[in-house]
């Protein structure tokens, strides 16, 4: 793409299209189930066995003929879970415990609160539904089905699916590795002593989380010089090891703005500056990876917090969605929610940090008071992104789309 000589304000969109354009999944690797929390799978996973293996017990109780219903019956046999039945004897029950195999011959099973016990045996109900508390053979999984789809992220309920199939091993993408920069004399690691005119970089933490989040691996993470060369080194440097290279600062149009310079200079500015409240002096391009000869996506997000927190929800997280082949990722849900404020937005369309109280029958979005860029507390209890367009006089009860954090 060519670089971007203008200077006007481009969409969210056309960021989003200039960033993912040409984006391929990264090649995959092999790890065991037990450490694949959290992964991409690579390839789709087909089911090689029944769950459950066999028809079972949904209760604990009795397991009879379906045509002995009403009758008092002897209990022929005991079937406890992980032992195998012999089939059920003639005019008899069977004592059974949840999850036990049915005996051969049984058709349905009562509840031990729903029969009375007799010297004579156990009496059942007259009325006993076909098939009553059986689970069936197969009915969570069948043998040959897909078990999970290609793109699926690995979370707690899709290792045990894998489990329950003997699965020990599966494929999953690699993770984005990302070179995380942070530009600004001013910035200090916590831990530090601080000097006049410093201040604590809280984006460090916070991105990082945020990625590990995105599923990404953070592989080098460090503070660039107020300087054209250093910040050229730094990005030569960042491109030699990562996927995609993120920066935060130095995108503005300050005597000390090194950063979009720099891009310019090594790699492709694909576009600046966004109709965007907050997050405008964002940059995205590209930068050359010298060893093989490829490129590296570049997000140049700006140095207030909370507009790197937003830039990183509406940029990076679809990014490294495009990348792990996760279709999850690539997009945020969206709601729509009844204003609890007023709002009045100008030329930018704003992402306004709102908590969602879900009622009965609507949804209402809360705004935090104060929007400013640079109040990170805005983004501690947002549940979502309210969408404001451009020119928009909002008032409560006003509908409004809602990009959902996901639990944030």
């Amino acid at each position: 793409m060519a670089k971007q000589q203008g200077s006007g304000l481009q969409s969210v969109e056309a960021a989003l299209n200039a960033l993912l354009d040409g984006v391929e999944a990264l090649s995959s690797e092999t790890v065991s189930v037990e450490h694949a929390g959290s992964r991409v799978l690579a390839e789709s996973v087909a089911a090689e066995r029944d769950v459950p293996p066999a028809d079972n017990s949904a209760m604990d109780g009795y397991a009879l003929r379906l045509s002995d219903a009403g009758k008092t019956l002897p209990v022929s046999q005991r079937v406890a879970a992980g032992t195998p039945p012999v089939p059920l004897a003639p005019s008899s029950c069977a004592r059974i415990f949840t999850g036990s195999e049915i005996p051969a011959g049984a058709d349905c099973v009562v509840m031990q609160e729903a029969i009375e016990e007799t010297p004579e045996g156990i009496r059942f109900p007259a009325s006993i539904p076909e098939g009553n508390n059986i689970r069936r053979r197969g009915c969570d999984v069948a043998s040959g089905s897909t078990l999970l789809s290609a793109g699926s992220r690995l979370e707690a309920a899709a290792l045990g699916h894998l489990a329950g199939q003997g699965i020990t091993g599966v494929s999953v993408r690699r993770r984005p590795r990302v070179a995380l920069l942070f530009t600004g004399d001013e910035l200090v690691d916590p831990g530090k002593p601080l000097m006049p005119g410093q201040i604590y970089n809280s984006n460090r933490p916070m991105l990082q989380r945020l990625l590990e989040r995105f599923g990404a691996e953070v592989v080098m993470a460090g503070p660039v010089p107020d300087c054209y060369e250093a910040t050229c080194d730094r990005l030569r440097q960042a491109a030699e090891g990562a996927d995609v290279v993120v920066t935060t600062g130095g995108v503005s149009v300050g005597e000390e703005d090194h950063v979009k310079h720099a891009l310019d200079a090594l790699g492709t500015l694909d576009l600046w500056r966004l109709a965007m409240r907050p997050g405008k002096p964002l940059a995205l391009g590209r930068l050359p990876r010298e060893k093989d000869s490829t490129q590296v996506r570049f997000v140049g997000l700006p140095g207030n917090p909370v507009s790197s927190y937003v830039g990183a929800w509406l940029f990076l997280r679809p990014l490294m969605g495009h990348l792990l082949g996760c279709p999850v990722l690539q997009s945020l849900p969206r709601v729509y929610a009844s204003a609890g404020f007023d709002a009045h937005t100008q030329a930018r369309r704003h992402y306004m940090r709102v908590s969602l109280e879900f009622g009965q029958d609507r949804i209402v979005a809360h705004a935090f008071a104060d929007q400013s860029s640079n109040v990170l507390s805005s983004c501690i209890d947002a549940d979502a992104l309210a969408i404001v367009p451009p020119f928009s006089d909002i008032a409560a009860g006003d509908r409004l789309e809602c990009l959902w954090l996901m639990g944030h």
